[in-house]
């Protein structure tokens, strides 16, 4: 018996018409994108093509199953203009992950413009919760909040790398908190015009330290609008949990590199995190073209210079980069992240990664704090700062605190007439 496709010859699983999965995909594509010619309409091909090029277009077939996936509806809706190719009309489509998941196709195959996806989410998410308040005053003090400060923010961060979740779930509780001050004050028969001196400190006894950071910005930009008078904010230090023991450190960091109970992905992140006190937010944003080789020495892109590995963790990134997951599909088969994610262009979601870096029983606040306080008890923290991409304030705020004799060390250029970089200094 032949299992040779009817159509291109393929052998393999065939489906209806003794076709095979690729060119039953490109049947479905063909019906679900026609423009009423029997062909995909002219503006979509190139969608329809990125979805061919799939290397395992099982799963591409799967997603289009006949009346089980919602985004089989949206793709009609595109094909016959009843969804405009925008972004705007994206915003309020539903079910809303499969309308999101479709559009980072979009932009991944240049029908859209590129957006950075958590932009994108926050607005969606403003949208539903401005339109389930009952008060139109509060709303429009919100959206005025939202357009000319909280939007503004997030796209200058953009610019400079792409936002994390952590970083939208953060300005959507400033939203929130401003939320509930609007309505704090409607419940005592006031408005925001109100507001005096005594409303912010009653505010900030009744409240946590969290809640009141995220009603700062708020208040600030209402004060600068002066849409109320202005006041002195009470501080909202936040205080941080200690560091892990260097030695349970460094038997975390053997265990990791040893145990290959856990999976490969997991065991690469915590590496990075126990060794180079990275945040599992910035683990997600590495690419493999920072995993850089030079002669027998591999490197470490994060920040400047680029910081080596030692044998076994290098061995154990290398085993991961050529074993990497979620490359199969449409959506990331081409992915540059180190970690490439489920979605296009996307890499994987850092409370994904951070859930399974915990799983390998790493607890990524501790020992993040444990690696950065060795580093600047071992180099400068200027030094520690350029190299791992931490501001210097922050390192030299954490080598005051850890006692290190070099808080004296001035950053700069410390080669002698040689050329060789100086000693560690004595303390005086």
């Amino acid at each position: 018996m032949s299992y040779a496709c009817s159509r291109c010859g393929h052998e393999g699983k065939l489906h209806g018409g003794r076709r095979c999965t690729r060119c039953t995909l490109a049947d479905r594509l063909t019906e679900l994108l026609d423009d009423g010619t029997g062909r995909v309409h002219p503006r979509l091909v190139p969608l329809a093509e990125h979805l061919l090029s799939m290397d395992n277009p099982l799963s591409g077939l799967a997603w289009l199953s006949y009346g089980r996936h919602p985004s089989a509806a949206l793709l009609r809706g595109l094909a016959s203009g009843e969804i405009p190719l925008t972004h705007d009309a994206f915003r309020t489509l539903q079910p809303w992950r499969a309308a999101a998941h479709l559009r980072e196709l979009l932009m991944a195959c240049g029908l859209l413009p590129v957006v950075d996806k958590q932009i994108l989410l926050f607005e969606r998410w403003l949208h539903e919760h401005l339109a389930g308040l009952t008060d139109a005053e509060h709303a429009q003090i919100l959206r005025r909040f939202a357009t000319w400060n909280v939007l503004p923010r997030l796209r200058s961060r953009a610019e400079a790398r792409p936002l994390t979740p952590a970083g939208r779930r953060y300005v959507g509780e400033q939203i929130i908190q401003a939320t509930a001050l609007l309505d704090w004050f409607a419940d005592h028969g006031r408005t925001i015009a109100d507001c005096t001196q005594a409303d912010i400190d009653a505010w900030h006894v009744r409240h946590t330290t969290s809640a009141n950071a995220n009603l700062r910005q708020f208040l600030l930009w209402a004060a600068k609008t002066r849409l109320i008078r202005r006041f002195d904010l009470p501080s909202t230090a936040s205080p941080g949990g200690p560091p892990l023991p260097e030695r349970d450190r460094t038997a975390l960091l053997g265990h990791v590199l040893t145990d290959r109970t856990g999976s490969l992905r997991s065991r690469a992140a915590a590496a990075i995190l126990l060794l180079y006190a990275q945040p599992v937010s910035r683990i997600t944003r590495l690419t493999i073209d920072d995993i850089i080789r030079e002669g027998d020495q591999i490197l470490l892109r994060l920040g400047d210079p680029p910081s080596p590995m030692p044998e076994p963790v290098a061995a154990l990134l290398l085993e991961y980069l050529g074993q990497r997951t979620n490359m199969r599909t449409a959506t990331n088969r081409d992915s540059r992240w180190l970690f490439p994610g489920r979605r296009a262009g996307e890499p994987l979601q850092p409370s994904t990664l951070s859930t399974q870096v915990q799983a390998l029983g790493v607890p990524s606040i501790a020992a993040r704090a444990a690696a950065i306080r060795q580093h600047v008890l071992d180099l400068p923290a200027p030094i520690v700062a350029t190299a791992l991409g931490y501001h210097q304030v922050t390192t030299a705020r954490l080598a005051a605190e850890a006692g290190t004799t070099w808080s004296t060390y001035a950053p700069g250029d410390h080669r002698g007439e040689e050329g060789s970089v100086s000693n560690r200094p004595s303390p005086e």
